[in-house]
């Protein structure tokens, strides 16, 4: 399996112009903890809950500050091609559990983060299991 095929395609954006105010009001809307920030369809930000929470300590007008001021820059990203174990050494190297997956031009094709690998390493796992019983009929967990 690909990372492509690991997390939903359907990424919920926003641009580094657009401000905080906007940006939490569609976190919420569509009930995601992450919008991938965006310019000309590639990925230039992460902008996560927690970054719209801490930026009240820096802001004195925290709606209208724009998201540029407060996202995460160049995010770190995976190739649609690459293989699950990627994100897994991506969280491990760069200490984030969110990534952009990109395609061949560096556009935005889907986002992976670090539940979507613990759901698949559980269904893998399920499947393992299964042959285990199946191949060992007095196994029993």
């Amino acid at each position: 399996m690909s990372i492509g095929k690991l997390g939903p395609e359907n990424v919920v954006t926003t641009s580094p112009d657009s401000d905080l105010e906007e940006a939490t009001e569609t976190l919420a809307e569509e009930n995601v903890g992450a919008v991938v920030v965006v310019e000309s369809d590639e990925p230039v930000g992460m902008l996560t809950d927690r970054d719209a929470a801490l930026a009240i300590h820096e802001h004195d007008d925290v709606g209208s500050v724009s998201i540029e001021d407060v996202m995460t820059a160049n995010p770190v990203t995976v190739h649609e091609d690459d293989d699950p174990i990627t994100i897994s050494e991506a969280i491990r190297d760069n200490n984030v559990r969110r990534f952009p997956i990109v395609d061949d031009d560096g556009d935005l094709a889907g986002i992976a983060t670090l539940d979507d690998l613990v759901a698949t390493i559980g269904e893998e796992l399920e499947n393992v299991a299964d042959t285990i019983e199946a191949q060992s009929p007095e196994y029993s967990p």
